[in-house]
């Protein structure tokens, strides 16, 4: 095995080859984190075969340039791509690798450059698809959390420091509460001229759209507790490829290093060996034609293939209190507290199921319709959906938002998509559903105004009502005890 380093484009680059005389197909990988952080993988890579290439994004840690987040990367992968190409030890075929911002990096690859910048197959893990998708929920609703986590992080800036937010958060407990929020580089004590830019994007689904005329394979792998969940399932979906396969177990955006509470013995796959095996056959042009691939059924320790959705069963739960509640901005509800309180003016609806009679295994999409009025221009609503186990533990299961613009005062029926969900329930599991103006701080706080959340200056409270007989949660319900499948032999067919 040897390692070296380059420059291609300028841009700062190591090469780990395999032992022997070669040429080597090779495997891509672009980084805005660092690349010595993917030193043991490239040796990985490397001990079976392949070429590795891995490479720091223009303007972060060794490559020079500025960092523009999603702006380079389309022409800078095809520089690289054509320079492997070039070289004496590599067979010409390639394979662009990544998770999250890298999986953007490999997928505009196949889906944005010339074709003979193109790689031969894309493996993508909890891609972050680009600015809009990362910035915002399809319903247009704001990621605030985990993109105020992400610029403090890694916002220009030729490093990172993984800890910056919580950091500052410690310092200023309140700090996401300051308005605007286009304020919060001058409240970290930081330049981030990129983080107001962030919100001005708005072509979601630009990458699903040209998806649909790809011509590669595609490994997508994700988790059912990653918020680019329904991004990978939708990239799967669309993908024009020859062949498809989607991997999605019950983790988080770390997949097998961030198990969710409900991942058992048979969700920890060796995601490695799995890629590698992937790979060998995606290049040999030995995978089946067609979508295929697994999902992990949490709960439950086992996987069922990929596609399979349960039958929509409404349920209709029982109005606990706040049929009349208000939604002040000043004191939202929490994202990341599961405690309902008990005394004071109602902050949300609350509903609850009586306790299953039988296990239920709900794989699908989750939702719930309702009829509602909020006394304001403009108004979130945000629905959180809740395990209490027959032990007494409350488990959040899905979460979805919508903003919706309707004349004050006016009755509206509406729906409000949760996501998707893959978990066994067991018998005396009683559901709660939470609807409430706010999820912060996972999301941005609707000031009522009319204003754009990130830009506003001023919050209002609303008075919001929910005809409690009109709520119909549906939950996607598998009619019999599934046959599991064999991930591996899934994704590999």
């Amino acid at each position: 095995m040897k390692a070296f380093g380059t420059t291609v484009e300028e841009l700062a680059t190591d090469v780990v080859l395999p032992a022997g005389d070669g040429p080597f197909a090779a495997v891509l990988i672009r980084t805005p984190y660092d690349r010595t952080r993917h030193r043991a993988e490239a040796r990985g890579w490397a001990r079976r075969g392949f070429a590795t290439v891995v490479q720091d994004v223009r303007g972060r840690f060794a490559s020079p340039g500025e960092w523009r987040p999603y702006g380079h990367e389309t022409a800078d992968g095809a520089a690289a791509v054509r320079w492997i190409r070039r070289q004496p030890w590599s067979d010409g075929r390639l394979v662009a690798v990544g998770a999250s911002y890298a999986a953007h990096c490999a997928l505009v690859l196949a889906l944005d450059v010339p074709e003979d910048a193109r790689p031969d197959a894309v493996l993508a893990a909890v891609p972050a698809l680009g600015p809009a998708e990362t910035a915002r929920e399809a319903s247009g609703v704001e990621r605030l959390l985990s993109r105020a986590g992400w610029w403090a992080a890694h916002g220009d800036r030729p490093d990172s420091d993984e800890n910056a937010l919580d950091k500052a958060l410690t310092a200023d407990p309140g700090l996401l509460t300051h308005l605007p929020l286009t304020g919060l580089p001058e409240r970290l004590g930081r330049r981030l001229p990129s983080w107001a830019g962030l919100w001005r994007h708005h072509d979601r689904g630009r990458l699903i759209a040209r998806a649909a005329h790809a011509a590669v394979p595609l490994l997508a792998v994700g988790g059912h507790h990653d918020h680019f969940t329904e991004d990978t399932v939708a990239l799967w979906h669309a993908w024009g490829g020859p062949s498809t396969r989607l991997l999605l177990g019950p983790w988080g955006h770390g997949l097998g290093s961030t198990p969710g509470p409900d991942a058992g013995p048979a969700h920890r796959v060796n995601l490695g060996d799995l890629y590698v095996r992937w790979t060998r056959r995606a290049l040999a042009g030995e995978l089946a034609p067609g979508r295929r691939g697994a999902l992990g059924l949490g709960g439950a320790d086992l996987w069922l293939p990929a596609g399979t959705e349960g039958e929509p069963r409404p349920r209709t739960p029982r109005l606990l209190h706040g049929a009349a509640f208000t939604a002040d901005p000043g004191r939202p509800v929490r994202s990341d507290d599961l405690t309902v309180p008990t005394d004071g003016p109602p902050d949300r609806c609350l509903l609850a199921t009586p306790p299953l009679p039988r296990p239920l295994d709900v794989v699908g999409p989750v939702s719930v319709h309702l009829r509602a009025t909020a006394h304001t221009p403009s108004a979130d609503w945000a629905a959180r959906l809740v395990a209490l186990t027959p032990e007494g533990v409350a488990e959040r299961l899905a979460v979805g938002i919508v903003r919706r613009e309707e004349r004050t005062g006016r009755e509206t029926p509406f729906t409000v998509g949760l996501g998707r969900l893959a978990r066994r329930l067991p018998a005396g599991t009683r559901l709660r559903l939470e609807i409430a103006g706010h999820h912060f701080p996972a999301h941005a706080r609707n000031p009522h105004t009319g204003q754009d959340p990130v830009t506003a200056h001023r919050l209002l409270a609303s008075r919001r009502e929910i005809d409690p007989d009109s709520a119909l949660l549906s939950l996607p319900v598998l009619p019999s005890r599934p046959t599991p499948v064999d991930p591996a032999e899934e994704i590999l067919r």
